[in-house]
């Protein structure tokens, strides 16, 4: 069946029950009831369980804002990496820079009866993601002692702060000894420890900061935490702090607690580096101030808050709990790895880890961002940005290159100059990552109608990245202004001439700059389309679309001439786009990265072939998933999660294949689609600037 479209108001009754919900909770808070109590997620939506947890083979799960990344640990209460956001040095890894780790500052310890609690302590230890909330909630026992839940959370509305919020529950009367740790990773260098305690007349506020440099001194970072207990505790217990070495302090706490009575803390953190701020080390402390002030409660309210108005775009699968869940937490994902109203952008793993250096691909514009424009245009805005900051990067670039206009980096960072490692050649010769910003570009203005960004921040690349390529085609004749030397979407075949996908893209941007230049009032180059038309696309003889001059059916990484059907248009009619997909399918390597089989589960979809779109799509992620929580790896049995360029790509097939979306110049609007067996109904909420309501039945 067709799909249809509404209003997000049907929605309405149901979203509100949750807000109230919502605020019951954080008032059962605020008088002192216990609501923090561990409970089975197994058929839970919104929940991603973690039962049974091996320390040996565990994949950590990432809570984060957009800015603070915080990676769980098989350890309890513990955080494996803290990934902060738009800060790049170099940790003499490939002579290239990379995103930065700073202090791991939102570890704690329990102690009981002075006896520290370990691994080997604890029963019943489960972890779950609260995808709704944005928590990450422990729950463990200890033997006959105490119960304890732990949940920890980046603050959405602080985009520098964390909060952990610790109940234990004695089964017998103890004394707790709670630690809180700051912890510097060794590259960090000339570290310095501070402790202070700020006496006000009606609150002391106790300060635990370390500051150092990055590993070359061009940052400087810094980190600061402190407690927040509950008046319901009566007076706050007393602190020590103990300096154990350069890289490491504590600060704690004993408190005798009676047995059934349950004790709750918390502890809030902030991080923050020269990149961000003039001075870190101040800021730090006075974001830590803020929080520590503003208390457990509204702290909770507003994160919460802020989850709600994201999640106001969702997508709703009825019928399919599994992919319920595993397109829910793609979506988790992605919200947590980017953020509104700020110039930063993705990279294919998010703020998971230093997976490819925390550089920005064209895994962003091409896979993670439709998703995101489609569900979160201010987000896409952002990641926008990222490329209009650095584009006079990308015009030294092409300058350098003897080329016209600007030719953006392969791998980005910091500044926008070129960051991939010498040894890789997809740095000087991948060049469709320019004709992608582009694309990306006019995606935005074609969902958003605003024409003011257009003028002032889209139109200045597409016209650069038009001019790069008019100056980048070699002009033999007509029909043969090739694109040669490049290396395309499938990096396996290097410097090659005429790649399908390349030549595709060109073509789509330098058309996209015409209608850019008109939309604007202005006067286009008329060499844009001229030379749009005059770039070849290789057939074979069959008319199937040949990857490039010289490809002979040879294995492939990943999708390359498919993409001129999906996400290009370029490829049109469903014999054509058939062909294209039976000879591709078998020749993409079991060993190519998760994205390339979506792009075909999204082609299949819009073909309306919905069970073969089906079985790509759960190929797409499922043979990725690693343990505990099934986050997404790059590859098939691969190790390097959080793969977010994976998630988008798969996003593509639920929202712009079995969804029908296509952003269109008359902006989002829905296809005929059809469903699989497997799926009741898919509803997609939010979406666009006007959150619309689309349903598929």
């Amino acid at each position: 069946m067709g799909g249809f479209r509404t209003q997000s108001l049907f929605l309405v009754n149901n979203f509100q029950f949750q807000i109230m919900l919502r605020f019951t909770l954080i008032l059962c808070c605020a008088l002192g009831f216990n609501i923090l109590v561990a409970q089975d997620h197994s058929d839970s939506p919104w929940h991603i369980p973690a039962t049974d947890i091996d320390a040996n083979n565990y994949y950590g799960i990432t809570v984060a804002n957009g800015v603070v990344g915080l990676v769980s640990s098989p350890e309890p209460m513990k955080v494996k990496d803290v990934v902060l956001n738009g800060v790049y040095d170099y940790y003499q890894r490939g002579r290239v820079s990379n995103i930065l780790k700073t202090f791991n500052h939102m570890n704690l310890d329990l102690d009981v009866d002075g006896q520290r609690i370990g691994r080997r302590d604890i029963s019943n230890f489960s972890q779950a993601v609260d995808m709704r909330n944005g928590q990450l909630v422990t729950s463990f026992d200890v033997g006959d002692d105490v119960s304890v839940i732990h949940r920890l959370m980046s603050l959405r509305h602080l985009p520098y702060t964390a909060m952990s919020i610790v109940e234990v529950t004695p089964k017998r009367d103890l004394e707790l000894t709670a630690t809180s740790t700051i912890e510097a990773p060794n590259h960090l260098n000339d570290v310095r420890n501070y402790y202070a305690e700020i006496d006000r007349p009606h609150v002391v506020v106790p300060l635990m900061t370390s500051v150092a440099e990055s590993p070359s001194g061009k940052q400087k970072v810094a980190a600061s935490v402190s407690f927040i207990f509950e008046e319901e505790h009566g007076h706050e217990p007393d602190l020590i702090h103990e300096d154990w070495d350069y890289n490491r302090h504590l600060t704690k706490f004993r408190k005798a607690i009676k047995a059934g009575e349950t004790y709750t803390f918390s502890v809030v953190g902030s991080t923050c580096a020269s990149r961000q701020f003039e001075d870190p080390h101040n800021e730090a402390e006075r974001l830590t101030i803020f929080a520590k002030l503003e208390g457990r409660d509204r702290l909770l309210m507003r994160h919460q808050q802020a989850w709600d108005r994201l999640w106001e775009s969702d997508i709703i699968i009825e019928g399919d709990l599994r992919s319920q869940r595993a397109v829910r937490s793609m979506l988790y994902h992605l919200y947590s790895f980017a953020r509104a109203g700020t110039s930063y952008s993705l990279s294919p793993m998010g703020l998971s880890g230093l997976g490819y250096n925390g550089h920005v691909f064209w895994d962003t514009e091409i896979w993670m961002y439709p998703p995101i424009l489609a569900m979160q245009p201010d987000m896409a805005r952002s990641i926008m940005e990222y490329r209009y900051e650095r584009l006079g990067s990308a015009k030294q670039n092409a300058f350098s290159h003897g080329y016209e206009g600007a030719m953006y980096p392969w791998e980005s960072a910091d500044d926008g100059t070129e960051d991939t490692p010498v040894w890789a050649l997809t740095g000087p010769f991948q060049h469709h990552i320019s004709g992608d910003v582009a694309w990306a570009c006019w995606k935005y203005y074609q969902v958003t109608k605003d024409k003011l960004w257009l003028r002032d921040r889209g139109w200045p690349i597409i016209k650069e990245v038009a001019d790069f390529w008019t100056s980048r085609v070699e002009r033999n004749g007509a029909g043969q202004y090739d694109i040669k030397n490049v290396i395309g979407a499938n990096e396996w075949l290097e410097n090659i001439d005429n790649n399908a996908y390349t030549n595709g893209m060109a073509i789509t941007v330098l058309r996209y700059a015409t209608q850019a230049a008109e939309e604007l009032g202005l006067t286009p180059d008329p060499d844009w389309n001229h030379v749009a038309d005059n770039i070849p696309l290789i057939q074979f003889p069959d008319g199937t679309t040949r990857e490039n001059d010289t490809y002979e059916g040879e294995m492939i990484k990943q999708a390359d001439a498919n993409l001129l059907a999906y996400p290009m248009k370029i490829v049109q009619g469903d014999d054509r786009i058939r062909q294209d997909l039976e000879y591709y399918e078998p020749r993409m390597s079991p060993n190519g990265p998760a994205m390339s089989v979506a792009v075909l589960a999204t082609l299949y979809a819009r073909l309306g072939e919905a069970e073969e779109a089906f079985r790509l799509f759960e190929k797409s992620y499922q043979p990725n998933e690693v343990p505990p929580f099934g986050v997404i790896s790059e590859t098939a049995g691969g190790t390097n999660p959080y793969f977010a360029t994976g998630a988008g790509g798969t996003l593509q097939t639920v929202i712009f294949g079995f969804g029908g979306l296509d952003i269109t110049d008359e902006g989002i609007v829905q296809r005929k689609s059809s469903l699989p067996k497997a799926w009741k109904s898919l509803t997609i909420t939010g979406v666009g600037p006007n959150k619309e309501t689309f349903k598929v039945e």
